[in-house]
C-alpha cells in the first residue's frame, strides 16, 4: 500500500478516495460496456468481459496520465485522477441537464429535423458543460485548474474576449 501511495504522491489517507472512485468508475463503465457489447444475460460472461475491459481501460488511463502529467500543472499525481473524475461527472451531468431543458423548450425529434435536434441538443449540453465544469471543479478542489482550462476552451471557441 505504501508503494501505491508513493507512486501517486498520496500523503493523507483521505486522498485514497480518488483512486478508489476512479477504479469503481472504470469497473462500472466496463460492466455497462460489456453488457452493451454482448447483449447476453450470462452474468459470468459479462463479468469476465467487464474485468478484461477494466484492465484495458486502466492501461489506457495510465498511458494518458503519463502524457498529461507533463502538460497539466498539478501539485501531486493523485490530483490527475480527481481531474478525470470531474471531467466524467461534468460530461454526464451536462447531458442529464440538457435533455430536460430541450424538452422544456418543446423541442423533440418529431417536431424538428433529427439532425437539427441533435445539433441543438449538443449546443445546449455544451453550454451547461462549461458552467458545470467550473462548478464541479470547485467542488472537487480544482477551481484554479478548471478556470484556466475554461478560459482556454472558450478562447478556442472564439469567446476569449470575455476574459480580457
Amino acid at each position: 500500500m505504501q508503494k501505491f501511495k508513493d507512486r501517486w504522491q498520496i500523503t493523507e489517507n483521505w486522498q485514497l478516495l480518488f483512486p478508489i472512485m476512479g477504479v469503481l468508475g472504470l469497473l462500472y463503465s466496463s460492466y455497462k460496456l460489456a453488457k452493451l457489447l454482448l447483449a447476453v444475460s450470462s452474468i459470468i460472461l459479462v463479468s469476465s468481459v467487464a474485468l478484461f475491459l477494466t484492465y484495458v481501460l486502466t492501461r489506457v488511463c495510465l498511458f494518458i496520465f503519463k502524457k498529461l502529467e507533463a502538460k497539466w500543472i498539478v501539485d501531486q499525481r493523485w490530483e490527475i485522477i480527481r481531474i478525470f473524475i470531474v471531467f466524467a461527472i461534468t460530461g454526464s451531468s451536462s447531458v442529464f441537464i440538457g435533455r430536460p431543458i430541450i424538452r422544456l423548450l418543446g423541442i423533440t425529434k418529431e417536431n424538428l429535423n433529427p439532425i437539427l435536434y441533435y445539433i441543438l441538443f449538443i449546443v445546449i449540453s455544451l453550454i451547461f458543460y462549461q458552467i458545470l465544469l467550473v462548478a464541479f471543479g470547485w467542488l472537487f478542489g480544482q477551481f484554479k485548474f478548471f478556470w484556466q482550462f475554461e478560459k482556454k476552451m472558450l478562447g478556442r471557441f472564439g469567446m476569449g474576449f470575455l476574459f480580457k
